[in-house]
């Protein structure tokens, strides 16, 4: 069984409460932190961990961290994005559910290093009742002295407020995020600059996920050097995956990062295998906006290596024959599914999430979405499928933010490596009433 660090207490009765979490040695990288470290000891142990960002783009952490400007006299702020709007994806959910504690301490810890006084959460609208079991979390720690005027007897002070979205799928965008947060529309923000130089309020900010800052608690205590030890290469410590679609225990599991896919998928300690003994067709890794892989290359890489749960192993062979670890959205799809109207969905749902800043990605969603209606209709044409596949080009990488990627990914890779799906459907019309599923985005998520 591999290394729990963030959610080895998850079924302790009461661990959402403070007195049961410190029982089992909750705040202890606060108090190590606050009294034996200084702001840049800890932001030292971070890099010696390796941390990469868990919110999808696994940038370095610490390194993230050592952007942030500290000019005299200007506030910093730590910001936590718990939008987790991504499709597939709901591991912070599950996290600031079960064990919000561990993410307020992680705040604290991490704003220390930071030189932040005032920490927001910022909560996607969908999740309300999780905003409130966050609110508890933080009265309770302001009750017990680990918010606040000079906390646990230090000369640091901070405090944490939570901020619930408007349910928009670009708010994930940190910059996007911002602005939302500062009561504007939440549009995208053309960097640079970037947050760590004017963020928040026009203030250095960092903006982290929630699995990210929650994982500063064990880096803190176990020290740098030990989290590194756990993991692969680069990708070190454990990562949450949140796992749904055709498999017989969906969940949210806390892997050691290197496990190989194909044991994730079939072993009883994870996924448990597919549904009712059929066969494994295709894997979507990190949350829908990432490249949709088939079964023999999700299990094995173009070399016939297995493949990995890794930042590195994932992607190799780049998106001719790779794909990306992301947000861990791991969704599997068994024979039965139509990889054509599972696209249509993903298609309609960033369409639908654009925020039309930029015409690639608020007139090409809207193309991609058309074109992939009138397939699934029966009423496609063999052009349709070379006309989706310069309309994704045009997109990708021609847009302030990452939402025109997202949403020109899945569409390249599933005509990269289901084209002959894609022509059954245009040229033989009459047999798509024989497919049965067609899974909204709500259901592939296991909401």
């Amino acid at each position: 069984m591999g290394k729990k660090l963030l959610i080895h207490n998850d079924k302790v009765p009461g661990i959402a409460t403070l007195d049961v979490y410190r029982q089992h040695g909750g705040y202890a990288s606060v108090e190590k932190a606050l009294k034996t470290m200084t702001p840049n000891d800890v932001l030292e142990e971070v890099k010696k961990s390796g941390l990469r960002g868990r919110g999808g783009a696994g940038f370095p952490t610490g390194m993230k961290w050592s952007f942030l400007a500290r000019p005299e006299g200007v506030e910093r702020y730590l910001v936590c994005n718990a939008d987790e709007s991504e499709p597939g994806t709901f591991k912070d959910r599950y996290l600031m559910e079960v064990i919000p504690h561990a993410l307020i301490e992680g705040m604290i810890t991490s704003s220390y290093a930071l030189g932040a006084k005032t920490s927001y959460i910022y909560i996607r609208g969908e999740y309300f009742y999780v905003a409130r079991i966050v609110e508890k979390a933080i009265d309770e720690a302001y009750a017990a002295g680990l918010l606040g005027k000079n906390i646990l007897g230090t000369d640091f002070s901070h405090d944490c407020y939570v901020q619930v979205g408007g349910g928009a799928y670009i708010c994930g965008e940190e910059t996007a995020l911002l602005e939302s947060l500062e009561g504007k529309r939440g549009n995208p923000r053309i960097k640079p600059p970037f947050p760590a130089v004017a963020g928040v309020w026009g203030c250095p900010t960092v903006v982290n996920n929630v699995e990210t800052i929650a994982a500063v608690c064990p880096i803190i205590n176990m020290g740098g050097d030990e989290y590194a030890k756990i993991g692969i290469g680069r990708s070190t410590g454990t990562k949450l995956i949140s796992a749904s679609g055709h498999i017989n225990k969906p969940g949210v599991y806390e892997i050691e990062l290197g496990l190989p896919v194909e044991e994730f998928i079939y072993s009883e300690e994870y996924c448990g295998g597919i549904i009712n003994g059929r066969k494994l067709k295709a894997v979507v890794a990190g949350g829908s906006s990432v490249p949709i892989l088939p079964a023999e290359l999700i299990l094995k890489n173009d070399k016939g290596e297995p493949r990995l749960m890794s930042y590195e192993s994932l992607s190799e062979g780049g998106f001719a024959t790779g794909t990306m670890l992301g947000s861990g959205g791991f969704i599997v799809y068994d024979e039965t599914t139509s990889i054509v109207k599972n696209l249509y969905t993903f298609a309609r749902f960033y369409h639908h999430e654009s925020c039309g800043q930029c015409s690639p990605c608020r007139e090409g969603t809207g193309w991609m979405e058309k074109i992939l209606h009138r397939i699934v209709e029966g009423h496609g044409k063999p052009s349709d499928i070379d006309l989706l596949w310069d309309i994704q080009r045009k997109i990708e990488g021609n847009t302030i933010c990452p939402l025109g990627d997202a949403a020109a990914w899945p569409v390249a890779s599933a005509i990269r490596h289901f084209r002959a799906e894609f022509e059954e459907y245009i040229n033989h019309p009459e047999r798509i009433k024989d497919v049965k599923h067609y899974y909204s985005v709500h259901q592939l998520a296991g909401a």
